[in-house]
């Protein structure tokens, strides 16, 4: 017997579900039956990222693809709502996609193989060192919930609470995969939960208060292991600054709300008044901001700087000059990064597929060994450097390393004649002359002009033809188009020499990346509190009316 967490129209946790009898029928009834609902066949689920559709109605849950402590998103439809099935139904398949593009990055970027892209994911601490947590798993994992969580955040900016609720959902299972020990002084957990809580909150569903209080509880006990008591070991990381004045005034609010819907007045009068001396806090005077924007800087970028630095102007400046120093040190160390990948994706893989490891072969390099000789040694050797030197310093295993560079040359230059040929036939050439004017020569600015030269029709010899093409004589040459060359050289350049024919969703992974690299370290803590202000003012309104009415 299996339980099944049922979220939406009906929200609970079906127990004693035999999930090798039960179908969607079955199930639809039960919900049906605990929701008050007419009607069961106006029910819709959905299951990890997926609309549940059985229309024979002879699959089991099971079959289906349910387990144990699946959680499903119940839905109420009706005729009429169509349309919003097929809407929901896109949104589901664009989520799976998601959770699929940020499992396969996680997987590429997390145990060291070469990237397919010219850019690493890395997991950093606040101040941009990278770091290492637990295992491969554990790193995996926590990538993974990076990523979605990154990708949930830009929803909730976007305003698309339902999505983002799903998506940060994939984020908690992400990190709940984790070692705790691991990821317990991070406090990228707790704030996914307030996240998480901030969406119920935005929707209006009191479904979903008990869930809310028990991950605010979660997120606050989280925030006390990662901040230290009074967010002491914060402040020492930041070197004495207030980046979590706001993410504590939405928790307090937040949690002020909950106790409000049970009942609990008193506490969330207290809560809700603790947050709003952080709203005031908060408040940039005009002077400060005039201040600091003369000297060149962005409303908003102003603003932000004075808020984590409790409004004072002088460090609110030494801020954002140290946010300038820090973008332009990332920039160039993108740049690095992308040359040392080029250079990985030359020297190859290892036969575990892993990428040639620069610093190992910088040690080698700097004792005297030739760069790609060293490369090719660490490279058959899996990085063991211990192996490389003696593969270097033996003559029969050093002639048999030159032996495999030169075979890798080889394969490249072939691999990058066969593309560049595939390139120019797709252009309308026909395929038997792009071959005959590689064969006469691989300069491919030289080729398309010799193809564009000559009219297909024309039988003439090779060497005349070849002439024709260079001395400039050829009646029917046509300008090549400005983008033809570089296309291809570039395509040239950058062949690999690993199988990379994986399908991969580019457009989702494109999306998942770019969230990463336009965050930063304080992006959890940059919000703007002007809703949580009016929340404020509301729930203590509707505090003082209930007080009145008792009395």
């Amino acid at each position: 017997m299996a339980k099944l967490k049922i979220a939406g129209s009906w929200s609970g946790v079906l127990e004693e579900v035999d999930l090798e009898i039960w179908t969607i029928s079955s199930l639809r009834e039960e919900v049906a039956k605990r929701s008050n609902c007419e009607n069961p066949h106006f029910i819709n689920f959905i299951c990890a990222g997926r609309i549940l559709k059985d229309d024979n109605g002879t699959l089991t849950l099971t079959e289906l693809g349910v387990k144990n402590n699946s959680k499903i998103l119940a839905t109420l439809t009706s005729p009429q709502q169509g349309k919003s099935l097929v809407v929901e139904e896109q949104s589901s398949h664009r989520l799976a996609r998601l959770r699929a593009a940020a499992t396969a990055l996680a997987e590429r970027h997390a145990d060291g193989s070469l990237p397919v892209e010219d850019f690493n994911i890395e997991v950093e601490d606040q101040s941009g060192q990278k770091v290492r947590l637990g295992s491969e798993l554990d790193q995996r994992a926590v990538m993974m919930g990076l990523m979605l969580h990154a990708k949930g955040k830009r929803l909730i900016k976007g305003g698309n609470f339902k999505d983002a609720l799903e998506v940060l959902t994939m984020g908690e299972e992400a990190f709940s995969i984790c070692d705790p020990k691991v990821i317990e002084l991070i406090d990228n957990v707790p704030i996914l939960q307030i996240d998480m809580v901030w969406c119920y909150f935005m929707l209006r569903d009191i479904r979903w208060l008990s869930d809310a209080g028990k991950r605010l509880e979660m997120a606050r006990a989280g925030i006390g292991r990662a901040h230290g008591k009074d967010s002491l070991r914060l402040r020492l990381l930041q070197g004495g600054r207030y980046p979590e004045l706001a993410l504590h005034l939405r928790l307090e609010l937040l949690e002020g709300v909950v106790a409000f819907h049970s009942g609990q007045l008193e506490k969330s009068r207290q809560a809700l008044a603790s947050a709003r001396a952080k709203f005031v806090q908060l408040q940039v005077p005009d002077e400060a901001l005039s201040l600091v924007m003369s000297m060149g800087y962005s409303q908003r970028n102003a603003k932000r700087a004075l808020r984590m630095n409790n409004q004072d102007v002088g460090g609110a400046i030494d801020f954002l000059v140290e946010e300038k120093a820090k973008k332009l040190q990332k920039q160039e160390d993108d740049l690095k990064r992308r040359d040392e990948i080029r250079q990985q994706k030359k020297f190859g893989v290892t036969p575990l597929k892993k990428a040639v490891d620069l610093e190992r072969l910088k040690e080698l390099v700097t004792i005297g060994f030739e760069k790609e000789l060293a490369a090719e040694a660490l490279r058959r050797n899996e990085n063991d450097t211990q192996k490389a030197l003696d593969d270097l310093t033996n003559p029969e295993t050093n002639s048999d390393l030159q032996v495999n560079i030169e075979t890798r040359k080889r394969k490249r230059q072939k691999q990058a004649k066969d593309s560049a040929i595939e390139k120019v036939v797709q252009m309308g050439f026909e395929k038997s002359r792009v071959i005959a004017a590689f064969e006469e020569n691989d300069k491919l600015d030289e080729v398309l002009q010799r193809l564009t030269a000559i009219p297909a029709a024309e039988n003439m010899p090779p060497q005349v033809n070849s002439t024709a093409a260079f001395d400039g004589s050829g009646s029917s040459s046509n300008p090549l188009p400005d983008n033809v060359s570089s296309d291809i050289l570039n395509l040239m350049n950058e062949v690999e020499d690993h199988n990379k024919a994986e399908e991969r969703d580019v457009e989702m992974e494109d999306e998942l990346s770019a969230d990463i690299a336009n965050g930063d370290a304080f992006a959890d803590y940059d919000i703007e509190v002007n809703i949580e202000g009016e929340a404020i003012t509301e729930y203590l309104s509707m505090i003082e009316s209930a007080d009145t009415i008792s009395k």
